[in-house]
């Protein structure tokens, strides 16, 4: 921590805030609110005709000029902290989107409108697309969206670029709206102690970076900028997500000793990227990353991750009008498989439905009083065999060009499964034909998040060759609990003793029939419950990419036997209390460090 910063003529009470923490560290200073820039509309003007062909050329020169600042701030960080810098490798990509440019070029012919203000509104949509989405990782890439379009409409428009951090001189804490990742890469670190942020999340690229740069950072603070004003003294905890403002000589103290402990922490992280996801007693867990888009590929190595067990397809139907062609879908899925390498990529099938009714299946999926009980999943794409042969042909043609897996969403029962594989099999049969190559020996498996397909695990089983536990939706569908609404939020127990006996009986099945299991929920990337999953016998774990490091420690502190003596203590408890108060215990006795 920096020297304490006075501020006050007279003792102000303690205050403590709790955010989420995204970026290790402890610091103390004086605090900086930062308004930061936001992505307004532009004026919208309305441009002749003989005008068009050099508005479109003015358009181009923009995204040229981005492009170039991009590729500049990734050979910068690339210099700095290394693969992390991939993340400036997903802007490029961004930036480069044939589909915007065309559609952006396309609007501007078609309604004569300058380049700002057309560029703002085809990404806006994009944007808007993203945030409405429950699946936090979509969510979150729409910071990248926007930083980048910040970027564009700078240059299209002349102003300068708003929001920018290094107006404040002496060392201070930044608290902010939000911060893109480019504010987190242009930050002047010999000032810039950590930042906290009314919104955000721990799998965002901010994140990612503040991490991978050694900011601390706390996010999801609504209305701190109401609360701490600029020049207030406060210490910012990035391990627990609190802010302190005015600590107490007590507070301090035990902040200073936690520091020297988490430092220590810190450096044992790093150090274990690259050896295995081994518990103590021999036992290999294969760990596995979740992302979304190929642009997201880069980062799975500096992770230390063993390939891609969750790749969600969803992203090729964002905001769009048509639906995605066989080649487009494969050119995707084929750079994911040679980008993933030996290890390999598990494709999960459209989950549309939802809240992921966009693009050119908007037509089609009816308006649902609830659609998370409806036409989602594995339905709909059994519903529409047109758009899921495509698909799927899409993803085994990419099987020819590395190791690829495939997944069903929203399995429901063995029917659905047998639907589902003679579909693959008539799409084998017509490649075949047309001499298109594919390995036959994709293996093929189902997601476990509905409850009849738990229950009858051993009957689904026979037909795949292995289980993807999505726990998210297995614990709400179980529990009849939306754990985004505030409500009934707390009835959200991932240990209730019904979660724990469906894991049993699904892990129990596969293993019956030779095949593995893994998990791919939120449950996977807690160091809290795995000790429970390692001692159900769980063979896989798919996380979040920045969990991957306490996951992989946290298993490499287990001994699978003394897993298995919790599992079979805690069965017949009923209460999910005790049973999450046994783990903890647990994991104080062997990672204290990840849980405090």
């Amino acid at each position: 921590m920096s020297a304490p910063v006075n501020t006050h003529s007279v003792a102000l009470a303690e205050i403590r805030l709790k955010g989420i923490a995204v970026s290790p560290g402890i610091v103390r200073g004086r605090v900086s609110v930062v308004e930061g820039g936001a992505l307004t509309s532009p004026a919208r003007r309305r441009i002749p005709a003989e005008t068009i062909d050099a508005e479109i050329q003015r358009f181009h020169a923009a995204i040229e000029t981005t492009r170039s600042e991009i590729q500049k701030l990734h050979e910068q960080m690339s210099e700095e902290i290394g693969q992390e810098a991939a993340i400036f490798e997903v802007h490029l990509l961004m930036v480069n989107d044939q589909m915007v440019l065309d559609e952006v070029e396309k609007r501007i012919r078609e309604t004569k409108t300058c380049a700002e203000a057309t560029y703002y509104q085809v990404i806006r949509g994009y944007i808007e697309s993203l945030e409405k989405l429950n699946d936090k990782y979509f969510r979150d890439r729409s910071s990248d969206m926007y930083d980048i379009s910040r970027r564009v409409v700078r240059h299209l428009v002349g102003d300068a670029f708003p929001g920018k951090l290094d107006d404040v001189t002496g060392e201070h804490i930044v608290i902010a709206h939000d911060l893109t990742p480019s504010d987190t890469a242009g930050m002047d670190r010999s000032k810039v102690l950590g930042f906290a942020t009314e919104s955000g999340s721990t799998t965002s690229h901010t994140a990612i970076l503040a991490r991978a740069l050694g900011i601390p950072a706390v996010v999801s603070l609504p209305g701190i900028r109401d609360t701490i004003g600029s020049g207030e003294d406060i210490i910012l905890d990035g391990y627990s997500g609190q802010l302190i403002l005015c600590p107490t000589a007590e507070t301090a103290a035990e902040y200073a000793a936690l520091k020297t402990e988490k430092d220590a922490l810190t450096k044992s992280l790093v150090s274990i990227r690259d050896t295995p996801c081994r518990t103590r007693d021999g036992k290999d867990i294969v760990l596995s990353a979740n992302i979304g888009f190929t642009e997201d590929l880069p980062l799975i190595e500096s992770s230390g991750a063993e390939g891609v067990g969750l790749y969600r397809t969803e992203f090729l139907f964002l905001n769009r009008t048509d639906l995605p062609s066989e080649d487009e879908q494969a050119k995707v899925y084929i750079a994911a498989a040679e980008a993933a390498g030996r290890h390999g990529v598990i494709f999960r099938t459209f989950d549309l439905g939802g809240d992921k009714l966009l693009g050119g299946s908007a037509g089609t999926i009816p308006s649902e009083p609830n659609p998370f009980l409806g036409w989602r999943g594995i339905r709909v794409s059994l519903s529409e065999e047109a758009i899921f042969k495509t698909q799927i042909r899409a993803i085994l043609r990419a099987s020819a060009h590395g190791r690829v897996g495939m997944m069903f969403p929203m399995i429901s029962g063995v029917g659905e499964v047998h639907r589902a594989n003679t579909i693959v099999a008539t799409c084998m049969k017509e490649l075949v034909q047309e001499k298109i190559e594919f390995r036959a020996d994709i293996k093929i498996g189902v997601m476990i998040e509905v409850p009849s397909a738990a229950f009858t695990a051993d009957l689904i089983a026979p037909h795949v060759d292995f289980f993807s536990v999505g726990t998210n939706d297995l614990i709400q569908y179980t529990m009849a609990v939306d754990r985004l609404n505030e409500s009934v939020a707390d009835l959200y127990e991932p240990t209730h003793p019904s979660i724990v006996r469906l894991f049993k009986h699904v892990i129990s099945a596969a293993k019956a029939n030779n095949i593995w299991a893994g998990i791919c929920g939120e449950m996977a990337g807690d160091v809290l419950y795995i000790p429970l999953l390692i001692g159900l016998g769980i063979d896989e774990l798919s996380v979040g990419a920045a969990s991957l490091p306490r996951v992989k420690y946290a298993v490499q502190q287990l001994v699978t036997t003394e897993c298995a003596a919790i599992v079979a203590a805690i069965e017949s408890e009923p209460d999910p209390k005790k049973i999450a108060a046994t783990l903890r215990e647990m994991g104080e006795k062997l990672y204290p460090e990840l849980l405090s």
